[in-house]
């Protein structure tokens, strides 16, 4: 249905949407580009940017284009098996994002309490096994919500009031005790999403014990500054999330409409800022894309 009860809107909408696709794919294919083409950016702090982009990539692309098929031309049909496609993706590609962002946080942990260790503890076969370990995880955990989804009765309506087939949406056209597809869903959330901010939250405990030890104020506010765009990508992913699951499941009396935006802007809106908040506030991908566009008259 796209966004239930705003269709005489979804033009204008598509606007805003269609914008922040097109900079997410180009911010994220840019950041690709430069760590690829720019050797002092080999590191481990970099490749996990790398992965960061390359699943906000998958995640946006996942729902955007059938988003703007509907605004655009009502093309408002999909297959089921399609539907069950881009329901593993979504949920798959959202646990493996919460997954690098713990290993982004290991990574500031490491630099900042063990600076002398960093580059023996994070070799690349280290980086490279965190990453097949994040991909293995979301894999494995996101395989339910499409298995359970399929072997639920159908007989009631087959319109999901949503812009893309998310899970619990889906779910609710069944006509049958769909109990066991809720609680999964809340599993996940609560012991996987949860369990990643615990472990974010302990990095950063140690971080700032780390910091706070340290001499001088200037040199705290310098080091403090390096978590700085972690922080802002942690908030930007993790309180949308939070909030559209709960509200999905327990907002009965919040309006529909307020509730796809929201899950809408837990896909969109990260991929948007990573690039920005990692890439242009990161020195030396900042000068290699000056490097890139330099200013007239440089």
């Amino acid at each position: 249905m796209g966004i239930p009860g705003l269709e005489a809107a979804h033009v204008w909408i598509s606007i805003p949407f269609c914008t922040i696709y097109t900079i997410a794919i180009l911010g994220n294919v840019s950041i690709l580009f430069i760590v690829k083409m720019e050797p002092s950016l080999h590191g481990p702090i970099y490749y996990f940017l790398c992965m960061l982009s390359v699943t906000d990539l998958v995640l946006s692309t996942s729902t955007m284009p059938k988003m703007l098929n509907i605004f655009w031309f009502n093309s408002t049909e999909i297959d089921f098996s399609a539907c069950l496609t881009q329901m593993y993706f979504i949920h798959c590609f959202s646990a493996m994002e919460s997954g690098i962002l713990v290993a982004m946080a290991l990574d500031r942990y490491v630099a900042i309490c063990h600076p002398l260790r960093h580059s023996t503890i994070l070799t690349n076969s280290v980086v490279a096994k965190i990453g097949l370990a994040m991909v293995l995880r979301s894999s494995i955990l996101a395989f339910p919500y499409p298995f359970l989804a399929r072997c639920w009765p159908y007989c009631r309506t087959n319109i999901i009031p949503h812009s893309y087939c998310e899970h619990i949406a889906v779910v609710n056209l069944a006509c049958a005790d769909t109990r066991l597809s809720s609680y999964y869903g809340l599993f996940i959330l609560f012991s996987v999403i949860c369990l990643d901010v615990f472990f974010i939250t302990v990095s950063y405990i140690q971080i700032l014990r780390a910091i706070f030890s340290l001499p001088t104020k200037d040199a705290r506010l310098k080091t403090f500054g390096t978590c700085g765009s972690h922080l802002c990508a942690i908030l930007v992913f993790y309180i949308p999330d939070f909030f559209s699951s709960i509200t999905h499941r327990f907002g009965h009396n919040v309006p529909l409409h307020f509730l796809i935006l929201m899950a809408n802007v837990y896909l969109l809106v990260p991929p948007l800022l990573h690039p920005i908040i990692y890439g242009v506030r990161t020195k030396q991908i900042r000068e290699r894309l000056l490097w890139l566009f330099p200013h007239k008259g440089t």
